[in-house]
């Protein structure tokens, strides 16, 4: 009898763990979602294991809002610029959706109204690595909406992105692994 209640309790700690998985990924996806208390969270409650699933939920999550940025066909985000009454970047969106990668960013270039965006875009993965770890990022979109912007700005590689993912988001869980023995 005792056996089988610590096998439940077992299954049942295994199952809200996974849950808890499965929650902080998604969450992460969603824009706006302040999804970092769930995987402080599974750190906390499962030590450093949890700082290693958290890093690796992180990345996947934030690929996969990546990768919804990219399917979002620029005609989409255009009307709903129109909607919003910002036609200006509207028309900048459908200027730039037959352009390269190169040509892009070259018109972006051209066309930045002030002296901090073309910085921006010359350093915009280090860009990227900062709004990530800004404290309260949640209010430019988190995560999941710096990643999905990401994805639909067009000028970012994937590989690279990732590579900076994985050096931006790395601090946290590096620290709880190091210190939380």
């Amino acid at each position: 009898m005792a056996n089988q209640v610590n096998m439940q309790i077992l299954l049942n700690r295994e199952a809200m763990i996974l849950l808890a998985v499965i929650a902080y990924t998604l969450l992460m996806v969603i824009p706006f979602t302040p999804a970092i208390e769930v995987g402080i969270g599974l750190m906390v409650f499962m030590g450093s294991t949890g700082a290693v699933v958290a890093y690796v939920c992180t990345l996947i999550a934030l690929s996969i809002s990546f990768f919804i940025g990219r399917l979002v066909p620029p005609r989409i985000i255009c009307r709903l610029f129109r909607w919003l009454h910002l036609i200006r970047a509207s028309e900048l969106i459908a200027e730039l959706e037959p352009l390269r990668h190169q040509e892009r960013l070259e018109r972006l270039h051209a066309k930045a109204p002030s002296r901090l965006t073309p910085f921006l875009l010359r350093h915009r993965y280090l860009a990227i690595a900062i709004a990530l770890n800004l404290p309260g990022n949640a209010l430019i979109g988190g995560g999941g909406g710096i990643g999905l912007m990401t994805g639909m700005s067009r000028i970012v590689r994937y590989q690279t992105y990732i590579a900076v993912l994985a050096l931006a988001v790395a601090p946290l869980p590096l620290t709880f692994i190091l210190y939380a023995r």
